[in-house]
Order: C-alpha cells, then sequence, then structure tokens
C-alpha cells in the first residue's frame, strides 16, 4: 500500500559500514521522520516538522509519488550574534513515499499542527470489500461477498 524511499539514508548506511564512525561523533538524524498507519477508511501519514513556517511546506502527487519539502529557515536574531550551538538542521528537506493504486490519490486532506504535517489518504472506492450479486435462470437470486 506504501513504500517509503530514502536513497540518501542507504547511502549513509553503506558509507558507515565502510568507513567507520569516528568515536564521538553523532549520527544524523532523519530531518523528516513519518509514522504511517491504516485508520478505519483512511491511510494517515504524520511528518515532524518542528520549527517549520507552514508556507514553507510543499505537498505534490505525481503519478502515484507523494512529495513532501519543507525548508526550515534560520531563527531571526538582533544584531551580531555568534553561535555556540547548532544542532538543528537548516535547509530543504525532501520526502518521497509511492501510494500504491489501492489509495484515493485525488482526495488527500493535510493538516499541519504544533510542528506535525498530517495526512489523511482515503481508501479508493474499487479497494474496498463489495458484494456481487449473482442471476440465475430462475427468480433465486444469491448474493455472495467478494
Amino acid at each position: 500500500m506504501l513504500m517509503r524511499t530514502d536513497p540518501f539514508r542507504d547511502l549513509d548506511r553503506l558509507t558507515q559500514q565502510m568507513l567507520g564512525t569516528a568515536a564521538g561523533t553523532w549520527s544524523k538524524p532523519a530531518a523528516m521522520p513519518m509514522d504511517a498507519y491504516r485508520a478505519g477508511e483512511e491511510f494517515v501519514v504524520m511528518f515532524d516538522l518542528p520549527g517549520v513556517d507552514p508556507d514553507g511546506i510543499e505537498l505534490g502527487i505525481e503519478r502515484n509519488v507523494l512529495t513532501v519539502k519543507a525548508e526550515r529557515r534560520p531563527a531571526k536574531t538582533d544584531g551580531d550574534v555568534e553561535m555556540q550551538v547548532a544542532e538543528r538542521p537548516l535547509g530543504v528537506f525532501s520526502r518521497q513515499l509511492f501510494l500504491g493504486d489501492s489509495l484515493d490519490t485525488e482526495r488527500v486532506h493535510a493538516d499541519y499542527e504544533a510542528g506535525v504535517l498530517t495526512l489523511r489518504i482515503p481508501i479508493a472506492e474499487q479497494a474496498k470489500p463489495r458484494k456481487i450479486a449473482i442471476s440465475s435462470r430462475g427468480s433465486d437470486r444469491k448474493e455472495i461477498q467478494a
């Protein structure tokens, strides 16, 4: 139903395996961690985007590929500032998800609250279970669940 791709994560993992991780360094956390689950008749995907302005988020779907782009800009400061610690990643982050044909990509609902982008994607009508009527030569009709 949903396939996740992150080619840079695979490249990071391969690089760490080949070169090792130096002692005392931290591995880079995912810039856009997500949860995905099915809830009844819809599929829900949640992205953590703390510190991102809602105007800095772009969503697009093309050929069942959902693309999420978010830009986290540096905090505005007054005057001359000398940064002491800078651990929060800045810049543009992007993530793509391959959505299965069983999802209705025409009716995606997006909501952004408290730094969490929540997408609700309904299950397509053709993917839902339905009953099929069977006709017979006589007047008796039977229904069988598909």
